[in-house]
Order: C-alpha cells, then structure tokens, then sequence
C-alpha cells in the first residue's frame, strides 16, 4: 500500500492510541537515574545492538547534563529518539540490568533515553552533532529512507560527506513512520527523527524510485552507481503476505502493514467507527500480529482475537507484548489453521473457518468476525537488488552481506537491516547503517 493522501497529524487516527510509556519529568528522570549502579562492566551496553554507553548518557542525566547524555547516545547511534520508544528494551537493555538478579526493578533505560534524546532535540534547542565543516567529494547513495539507510546516511554525512537518500513513498522514516504502533511512536515524531538526521548533513529525496530507467520520479540503479561513490541498500520488506485460501479476496479482509499505515497516516479521528465495536481476528503470531491486535482493542473493537497455527509457546511475538494483549482483552486461539474465509449471499465477510492443527483429522470450525487481518510476513524486496551487479540473494530472498560491513558482492554496494536480516529490530537495522559507514570510512581512510 502506497499513501498517497495524509491526513493533517493532529487529526490523525493514532492519535486516538496514548502513549504508554509517557515521557518523563525532570524530578522523575533525576530520580530514576540516580538508582542506576554505574556498573563497570556494564550488562546492559553488552544487550545493546548499538553498545550505546548506558551507564554514561543515565549519569549524565543524574548530573543534569541532558544535551551530553543526548551526545553519548547519539554518538552509537544516531536513531536514539526512536530507538528509546520501540526497542523491545525488556529483552535487551533492561532485560540484562543487574537489578533484575536481585528481584528488584530494573532501571528504566529505554525512557530515560526517551528523556535525554527528546528534551535534547526539541525546537530551537541547540545543535547535539555537528557536521565536519570541511566537505569531501566522496558521495553516497542510500535507496529507502528507513533506519537503517539514515543511520548510514548521517554517520557519513558527519564526516563531510555527501548523503543523499531516495525514497519512493511520499514520506521517509520507513516503518518508524508507516509501521509502528502509535502507542509506542506516532508518524509526527518519527519524522521528527528525520529532520534531525537532515540537519546532519544528510539530503532526502521522497517520491523518487529506484529502478530500471530514468525520469522525473524515477533513477536508474546504474546512474546510482555512475555518480555515487557507494550505495547502501536499505529497501526493508515488500508486501504483506496473503493466506492464498478461498475467499480471501474481498471485503473485510485487510493486510496488517497497509492496515497500521493507513491508520496511522491517512484515517482521521473518525476512523475510529470502522473498529468500534467489531468483531476483529488477527491472523499470525510475531510482533505486527500482537500489534495490529492491541490496536483494534485499544480502537474500541468489541471483540479482539488472535489466530495462530501453533501453540503460544511457538509464537515468534514478545511474550510481554502478548501479556500487554492480554491486559487489553485481546484473546488468542492457538493450534488453529485458517483454511476458508466464510461470507453471506451478499459476500459480507461472516466468519473465519479454520482447521485444527492439534487434531489428526484436522477438523474445521468457524470463528465469526467483521474484519480480519493478516499478519503473516512480508515477501522480499528483490527487484533493486537484481539491477545491480554483484549483489546476490540468499535462499529466503533476503540480501547477502557480510555480517560484520554490510558488504555485499559488488563493492561499492552495502546493505543492512529488514532486507538482509528478514526482520528484526530497529535498533539492529541501526546497527547495520552506523557500521557499514563506519567499515567505508575506513576504507576511504587507508
């Protein structure tokens, strides 16, 4: 789904989901920093994709130095804003704090990052980075504007370096903008991260495509590789997957990546009708599914079920997202196999048929629901990466680059994030934009 209208930001339908983990006050950062221990060997950093400093940038805010604990963590990484509010903080940093082994809770990491990396980039607040005043002629070509292609993007431009980054779709940020629950990050501040990384040094070009020919919307990959002296592959993934069962196609079924963006960009308020009251099945078991699902409980929907194939054991999704779920009255149907989307005469959607896994005859029954939303995976995104030479695909379709550069076997090409990986976190896309800059940096250096 490409979108194409967006509602005003202050109208939008995300803004009906509160944010769950609010930003804290001065007293309450002061306070919560001053419980952390300042670990030597600090667990934590070692949890951290991006080996943010942890117990600096917390010692820092305890001191009251926000704009340098601001700059130590956007010295690892540059997508920290965002980063602080969508990380699954509860299985990485905070998951590893030492206070946990004593049954004592642990310091709350991911909003004190929140709190430094917000108040220090607010309007009219003074510059956290600064670009190299003395520019190179070296230039780099990013294709998507997710994070990994802006973390790559700003550490280079940093340096001097020219950055320019091209994105198809009429906004950039990637699924920080388009995908992430609202609860965590509405689309206003991911572009908020944007403008910061563009204040870097770095140029975004949205509405321009990269592919086989040249035009007023459109740049061929060759011309990329003629005039940049790198490009750096950041495309993520494609389109949501279908279930491919009889009477998929129609009414009442909706895929859940096109789904949240368009609530999070183009419904307004009143969108909220369309949920309120419903009868919603989720359909999958990862992290979008147990989003897309406390979403619709959060809208108002009257009933929220999540089917999966397997058991809740097996569930690729964050065990303390699906508690969340639960908290909110999402429930979950486990071993159950869709295999028949069942509609009236009129072919309004009645009702999901499916199979029990569970059971050696595989006997089928009927879930009734007014909407249900396929949250299954997304396929690849291959076509770019044919265009250009050298650069090769795995067996899953995704990207190979090597794990440490991002390199990939053309050796002016990188690549990082959801296109090499399948899927995994933002901070890890991060991860794969700072460090393949930093692998070219030190390429030009020698």
């Amino acid at each position: 789904m490409s979108t194409t209208s967006q509602t005003p930001a202050h109208d939008r339908l995300e803004n009906e989901l509160v944010d769950k983990k609010p930003l804290y006050t001065d007293a309450e950062a002061r306070a919560e920093a001053d419980r952390c221990l300042y670990c030597a060997d600090a667990p934590c950093i070692k949890a951290c994709p991006t080996s943010i400093d942890i117990p600096t940038f917390i010692k820092k805010i305890a001191s009251g130095n926000v704009r340098g604990s601001a700059k130590t963590i956007f010295e690892q990484n540059l997508l920290g804003y965002s980063c602080a509010r969508v990380c699954p903080v509860e299985v990485l940093c905070v998951g590893d704090c030492v206070y946990n082994g004593w049954g004592r809770d642990p310091i709350q990491i991911g909003r004190l990052q929140r709190f430094a990396t917000e108040t220090a980039t607010r309007p009219g607040a003074r510059p956290v980075l600064v670009k190299k005043t003395a520019a190179t002629p070296r230039k780099v070509a990013c294709i998507g504007a997710g994070p990994a292609s802006l973390a790559f993007a700003g550490t280079l431009a940093l340096e001097g370096h020219e950055a320019v980054v091209f994105e198809k779709r009429p906004v950039a940020g990637g699924l920080n903008t388009t995908g992430i629950a609202p609860y965590k990050l509405h689309a206003a501040d991911a572009l908020h991260e944007v403008a910061f990384v563009e204040e870097l040094g770095v140029e975004v070009r949205t509405g321009i495509e990269v592919g086989e020919t040249d035009g007023a919307r459109t740049m061929s990959a060759k011309k990329l590789l003629e005039t940049f002296d790198a490009v750096y592959l950041g495309v993520g993934l494609g389109a949501d997957t279908k279930l491919g069962i009889p009477g998929e196609d129609g009414p009442g079924i909706a895929l859940a990546t096109a789904w949240i963006e368009q609530m999070k960009l183009e419904l307004g308020r009143a969108g909220r009708e369309t949920i309120a009251g419903k009868r919603v099945l989720v359909v999958g078991g990862g992290n979008t599914a147990i989003d897309v699902a406390r979403e619709t409980a959060q809208l108002g929907a009257g009933d929220v079920t999540m089917v999966y194939r397997r058991s809740a054991a097996d569930m690729s999704g964050y065990a303390h997202e699906m508690e969340a779920a639960r908290t909110e009255g999402v429930r979950l149907v486990q071993h159950a196999q869709p295999v028949e989307v069942v509609r009236d005469g009129a072919g309004k959607l009645t009702a999901l048929r499916v199979a029990r896994t569970d059971d050696p005859a595989r006997s089928t029954y009927d879930i009734p629901c007014d909407l249900a939303i396929l949250a299954i995976g997304q396929s690849k995104l291959r076509d770019v990466a044919k265009l250009l030479p050298g650069v090769e695909l795995d067996g899953r379709g995704c990207i190979v680059a090597d794990a440490a550069t991002g390199q990939t076997g053309n050796p002016k090409v990188f690549a990082g994030g959801d296109c090499i990986n399948g899927g995994k976190e933002v901070v890890n896309a991060v991860a794969d934009g700072r460090n393949s800059a930093r692998a070219l940096l030190a390429r030009w250096a020698t």
